[in-house]
């Protein structure tokens, strides 16, 4: 295989990559990841960092036994922790000639589309003046309604904003097997053409011992990277030199191919950038026009609706199964909706003298997930 064609990397270093079996920093293997990450930029291409750690850091700064389990613990070893973390990577990348920035966000950043853009015009600041970013969610004041979940789903969701060429997903899981290798001897996959239900099913239960994210986290980034014609790999970060032997294009871990059609900019932030404020259940019949069709969602095929969301919100539409079939923007608010739900656009003109959207989400802001 040839050197992958790249001028821009996002690498997503996890819990387990930079922190020791006892769950406290590891400065050893930190090192190692810069000595890889200085290489590749020397080569000419362009790293950002999505790193996780600043838990681990404050947890051995303030001599505790674990990592706490309470919320407000968790936020004052992160708070403790960042300075700490981003010192580290400061002093190694420096002994480099390597300038490194930090990054904080908060979801809320990512769902206001001026902070959105603002974001993608620091990021390009930053690498025009040779300068690494290292990015990471705001733990110490992020709540729960505007939490990314985990890392993977910040650093996929960079990745889209910055328009990198591939992600690299450093963990302690080297790849997608077919079943959990801890259990079980099986196969790992080397190369995931399209992400599947049956490639859904391999990963769940892959879990990781230090940080938030399992294989399901890192298959739904992947998934949103992919959207966005990004390729994804995910491997061993304490495999030696597995960054370099990724940028030098041979086997390592798991490649998820990108989709061939990329999805628009704008689509993406709708579908995972914004805060979900609800969801509707729609019947079979409109879940079939929504995915196989490409039709806007119609009152008519929504069954129920969920939560107090407003106009312009986004929303997921949910199938019978239960599972999200899409995320878009509501042209209604859910009082609204339920006044309206299961009935079709000439019984509403007969009910409603004003204006009214004939969509409950126009196609052109809805993606399918």
């Amino acid at each position: 295989m040839s050197k992958i064609n790249a001028k821009r990397i996002l690498i997503k270093i996890g819990s387990s990559t930079v922190t020791d079996e006892n769950g406290r920093l590891d400065k050893e293997n930190l090192k190692l990841l810069v000595d890889q990450v200085a290489t590749v930029w020397s080569g000419g291409i362009e790293c950002i960092l999505v790193s996780s750690g600043a838990i681990a850091a404050g947890v051995e700064e303030l001599n505790l036994d674990k990592r706490p389990k309470e919320i407000s613990k968790l936020q004052a070893a992160a708070a403790v922790g960042q300075g700490l973390l981003i010192h580290r990577y400061t002093d190694v990348f420096k002994a480099k000639g390597i300038q490194v920035a930090q990054i904080l966000l908060t979801q809320f950043d990512m769902a206001h589309r001026e902070f959105y853009f603002n974001a993608k015009k620091t990021f390009d600041q930053l690498l025009a003046m040779r300068v690494v970013p290292i990015v990471n969610e705001n733990d110490t004041t992020t709540v729960e309604e505007i939490k990314f979940g985990d890392n993977d789903m910040l650093a996929a969701l960079v990745a889209v904003l910055i328009e990198v060429d591939f992600l690299v997903i450093l963990s302690d899981i080297d790849g997608l097997y077919a079943s959990d290798p801890r259990l079980s001897r099986t196969k790992k996959i080397d190369t995931v053409e399209k992400i599947t239900p049956e490639i859904e099913g391999m990963a769940a239960g892959i879990g990781s011992k230090f940080g938030s994210g399992g294989m399901v986290t890192k298959l739904n980034a992947a998934k949103i990277a992919g959207a966005a014609k990004i390729g994804t790999y995910i491997a061993d970060g304490r495999e030696q030199n597995a960054l370099l032997r990724i940028v030098e294009g041979k086997k390592v871990g798991t490649y998820f191919r990108p989709r061939k059609k990329k999805v628009s900019n704008k689509k993406l932030w709708i579908g995972y950038s914004r805060v979900v404020g609800g969801r509707v259940s729609v019947d079979a019949g409109a879940e079939k026009a929504l995915r196989n069709d490409g039709k806007s969602l119609l009152p008519v095929g929504v069954v129920g609706v969920d939560g107090g969301f407003a106009i312009g919100d986004t929303i997921e539409v949910v199938g019978a199964d239960g599972q999200v079939v899409a995320r878009g923007l509501s042209n209604y608010s859910a009082d609204e909706l339920m006044s309206i739900m299961g009935k079709r656009t000439s019984q509403i003109v007969l009910e409603k003298s004003d204006d009214f959207s004939e969509e409950v989400i126009h196609r052109d802001h809805m993606i399918l997930i």
